[in-house]
């Protein structure tokens, strides 16, 4: 089933990595080419998240009603839509609608993984095999640093979004050809009226809001900067140029995939142990707090900063394991719908994090170079931590009762 499920689903959440990762590398062209200011910058890269969070409740009855096949299929098509609509924008207008499209396209990415896996692997496997899938998610970020970062001089940026588009096409045919539907258990015949208010229940559960918001802000660093202040940090902070800055997140990208395999299998090995659920999330949570505090130091050795951020990367891949856990506190029927409803906090959280950052960024002077005061990054920083410290605070703290 690695094949033919985990695999393919995979490779849809490469695509929703890739559509992340690249604004942190196109981000600083465009902005000097169509002249953009960091809240303009931080609005297109965050519009993305906002369809990617309003779809994500309807995704979760359509997840558990129709299954990851034909549900991912559809949403890669319409990934490629976005992606050429990118392509072809003429101007700031064009490009916000576009990412809109791409955010719906790729909205059921990691969703989509977990729902199959669930489906059709053992309960004690499925964070061990997301992690495999997360790590192969995460190559899609790799995809956009260096070897973006090698081609916008011959492709530019519309030719890389031309890439993607036939790229998600790609991705939608392998999973209508393989991913298999699972049959569906006897019992009453659902309804749409029914699934939606199912979904009201798990939204109105104290479970879903004891943990749900920790472990969404998980998440929330790796999309708020992978996804695009990394790179400015880089260039303004740690004075790298272009090449260089793509390396780091080259590197970044590989972290990722190595801390998705760990986390996923050391939440495996503590479930198996009959260790606290949130034991990984917690610790990466921690981790992901002090290699802030390190960021907002402003290093300039570029080899303090690579660690640093290689860090960050492995601690922040534990995202997908905080969601396997809200998951499993739930019946498995509910599992497209409970962890949707978490993404949809994550990516909420996300839209306004990297706009905040943006708007924090603005209150500093631009420099003369024409990026942003190092000052103003550390700052931002400091707004993340805080808010991942007070997650961990809330996950270690919380009675452990059923939903």
């Amino acid at each position: 089933m690695l094949i033919r499920v985990t695999f393919p689903l995979a490779a849809a959440n490469f695509m929703n990595q890739a559509a992340r990762t690249v604004m942190a590398i196109v981000g600083p062209v465009l902005a000097v080419e169509l002249d953009l200011s960091a809240v303009e910058l931080g609005v297109l890269a965050a519009c993305m998240f906002a369809s990617y969070a309003v779809v994500q409740l309807p995704l979760g009855v359509a997840l558990d009603a129709f299954g990851p096949r034909r549900v991912q299929a559809v949403l890669m098509s319409l990934a490629a839509i976005g992606f050429a609509l990118f392509a072809l924008a003429p101007g700031f207008a064009g490009l916000v609608l576009a990412r809109i499209v791409v955010g719906v396209g790729i909205s059921a990415g990691l969703m989509a993984v977990i729902k199959g896996n669930a489906d059709w692997f053992e309960r004690h496997r499925v964070a061990h095999v997301t992690g495999i899938a997360s790590a192969l998610g995460a190559l899609g970020s790799t995809l956009t640093t260096s070897p973006v970062q090698a081609l916008l001089p011959t492709l530019g940026w519309r030719g890389v979004f031309g890439g993607l588009c036939l790229l998600a096409l790609g991705v939608a045919v392998w999973i209508f050809l393989s991913v298999p539907d699972k049959p569906r258990a006897p019992g009453p015949k659902r309804t749409l009226r029914g699934d939606i208010a199912l979904s009201g229940r798990i939204l109105a559960s104290p479970t879903f809001w004891r943990f749900g918001p920790a472990v969404a802000t998980l998440s929330m660093f790796n999309f708020a900067y992978l996804g695009l202040w990394a790179g400015p940090w880089l260039r303004d902070v740690a004075s790298m140029d272009g090449p260089a800055r793509a390396g780091v997140l080259f590197l970044y990208t590989f972290a990722m995939i190595a801390g998705s395999m760990l986390a996923g299998s050391a939440a495996s090995r503590a479930h198996a142990a009959n260790l606290p659920p949130f034991l990984v999330p917690i610790v990466s949570l921690a981790g992901l707090v002090l290699l802030q505090a390190g960021l907002m130091l402003q290093p300039s050795r570029h080899a303090i900063v690579l660690v640093l951020w290689l860090g960050m990367a492995v601690f922040g891949s534990a995202g997908a394991v905080g969601y396997i856990v809200m998951s499993q506190m739930f019946p498995p029927e509910q599992t497209g719908r409970v962890s949707t409803a978490v993404n949809t906090l994550s990516l909420g959280g996300a839209f306004l994090i990297q706009a905040a950052i943006g708007w924090i960024l603005d209150l500093w002077p631009r420099t003369a170079s024409g990026g942003w005061d190092p000052d103003a990054y550390s700052w931002a920083l400091a707004l993340t931590a805080a808010l991942q410290a007070l997650a961990a605070l809330v996950m270690a703290t919380a009675p452990r009762r059923g939903h």
